[in-house]
């Protein structure tokens, strides 16, 4: 089997309107795979959930016996482990960060094929010139009102409460993410991100960044974007680009 190349970058900033980063991310381009988190909950509780979900992936998707599994069950379990150990972290060992949890997007590389997952309003989106599409679909109230019927694209962006999210990783103990697996192809770039960059930043334009930029510039030039439409929220880009491997 033809085995892909991942190059990777990514940059993180807490914004203009915040006083702490509570995003965390993940990248192993070794073992192949990738993580962003968006926390909620609290002063801390954000920042403790996001960091506990990538460090739970950073564990579960190292094991050794990880390439002996489905992708389909490692992820599962990477995702089951971070919310019960977010949920119990809240319920027992520190009640100041009751409801706390975390979105959570996952990109896991094997072989020829690409996994992503997805709890919450991070997202995954996919890059082949010239087109963009969205790969995971938003866990939030705002897109179950947009498939429901009931806003319009653009009613949504003018939206009060645009982020409030109905599936997250760690503020209930169960969590069941979507998972999705690609067919890779060289050339493609894949970018994971926090909805600091969405809610900032157009699809349309997050589309004209890539087309126009080398990967390498591809995380910046999103971050630059996002703090001059606003900054409101913290921002954290993965860029992965997809290469055929000459060994």
């Amino acid at each position: 089997m033809r085995k892909m190349k991942i190059e990777a970058w990514f940059l993180t900033d807490k914004g203009l309107r915040r006083d702490s980063n509570q995003d965390s991310c993940l990248v192993n381009t070794e073992k192949g795979f990738f993580t962003v988190a968006d926390g909620m909950g609290g002063h801390s509780g954000g920042e403790v959930a996001s960091s506990i979900a990538v460090s739970t992936v950073d564990e579960v998707l190292s094991d050794p016996e990880a390439a002996q599994r489905s992708p389909r069950e490692v992820i599962l379990k990477a995702y089951e482990t971070a919310s019960q150990r977010i949920y119990d972290k809240a319920a027992y060992e520190n009640t100041a960060l009751a409801g706390m949890g975390t979105t959570m997007v996952l990109a896991y590389v094997r072989g020829q094929s690409i996994y992503v997952a997805n709890v919450g309003d991070s997202r995954c989106y996919m890059f082949k010139k010239p087109y963009l599409w969205q790969i995971t679909e938003d866990h939030s109230l705002v897109n179950e009102q947009i498939r429901a019927g009931l806003l319009s694209e653009d009613q949504a962006r003018a939206m009060v409460g645009r982020n409030v999210i109905t599936r997250s990783v760690g503020y209930e103990r169960e969590v069941h993410p979507d998972i999705i697996e690609r067919h890779m192809q060289p050339g493609e770039i894949y970018i994971l991100c926090s909805d600091g960059l969405t809610s900032m930043v157009p699809d349309e334009r997050i589309g004209e960044i890539l087309d126009g930029h080398p990967p390498e510039r591809i995380a910046r030039l999103c971050i630059e974007q996002a703090l001059a439409h606003g900054g409101d929220d913290n921002v954290t880009v993965v860029v992965l680009h997809v290469l055929a491997d000459s060994n």
